[in-house]
């Protein structure tokens, strides 16, 4: 959950890196909440006005953490355009931000080593 938060809070960050986990964290939380909205104003008779409202607020989230995935993945965050093209430009994204995370340090530190994980 905690993914989603700071995801949240660098709401119009474009700058630094997303890694894996942050990004897809993002997703599945984003996505399940979306599905939870659509199918409670299903079950209540509303219109999608809510999951409308909700779409709309974590649609620039969404954008930024997909340019820091682009950009933890060594890729400039123009890559995103790729989405534009018709047929495979979803599929290719989605192939871009599932690789792996780049060493080179040229959008920011590693993301270990900027954020280590606390002693267990």
């Amino acid at each position: 959950m905690h993914h989603y938060i700071d995801a949240l809070k660098k709401y119009a960050a474009f700058r630094g890196r997303a890694t894996r986990s942050e990004y897809w964290m993002f997703w599945r939380i984003n996505i399940i909440i979306l599905i939870a909205l659509i199918a409670a104003e299903r079950f209540l008779g509303l219109s999608l006005t809510l999951s409308n409202v909700y779409g709309l607020a974590t649609a620039v989230p969404l954008l930024a953490a997909t340019v820091r995935r682009l950009q933890d993945s060594g890729r400039s965050g123009w890559m995103i355009l790729v989405f534009l093209i018709p047929g495979i430009g979803g599929i290719a994204l989605l192939l871009l931000c599932a690789s792996a995370s780049s060493t080179d340090e040229s959008y920011g530190p590693y993301p270990s080593t900027a954020n280590p994980l606390p002693a267990v």
